[in-house]
């Protein structure tokens, strides 16, 4: 596997690529909206680079993962916050890393629960490939297929880099 990418370019090329994608559809005030942690910090960047009067929000989808059940309460779980009304805004909804498609559509299901918005734009810094469900982002920053037994994580807020770590073992 090659290196990771440098994060600011990527970011850079992923806020030239928004602002085309929201032109092209005629999206104008969209809120932003991140999902934390990583994504929260994608967001702000993303946010200050093409549109920095927009609203931003944040979304801690713990209460709405399918595997909650099973595995229960992650620490760390903080609050959500849309200081804006869902119904009928355009949302732009940031991860660092979409993999499964299972916490976007957490999200999703969150992001229904405040109302019925406009549209939703999925922008994800990284794309493992490793789909299980039928998602996939609007704007992407890379794709990267990891070795066996590899995660990459994303660490912030300041730098924003990426690193390849082993998955933890249950």
């Amino acid at each position: 596997m090659s290196a990771l990418p440098e994060v600011g370019p990527l970011l850079q090329r992923m806020a030239d690529e928004l602002t085309d994608y929201l032109k092209q559809r005629q999206i104008s005030e969209p809120a932003f909206v991140g999902i934390h942690t990583g994504g929260v910090w994608v967001a702000e960047q993303l946010r200050k680079l093409c549109l920095p009067d927009a609203p931003m929000g944040t979304l801690d989808i713990a209460f709405y993962r399918d595997d909650f059940a099973q595995n229960g309460l992650q620490p760390g779980v903080q609050p959500s916050e849309l200081p804006f009304s869902v119904d009928d805004r355009h949302l732009i909804l940031v991860d660092d890393v979409l993999m499964t498609g299972r916490t976007i559509r957490a999200a999703l299901n969150e992001l229904f629960d405040y109302g019925r918005p406009a549209s939703v734009t999925l922008v994800t810094l990284l794309d493992i490939e490793a789909r299980q469900l039928p998602i996939r982002a609007d704007v992407l920053g890379s794709s990267l297929v990891l070795p066996a037994g590899q995660r990459v994580k994303l660490t912030g807020p300041d730098p924003l880099q990426l690193t390849l770590n082993p998955v933890a073992k249950h």
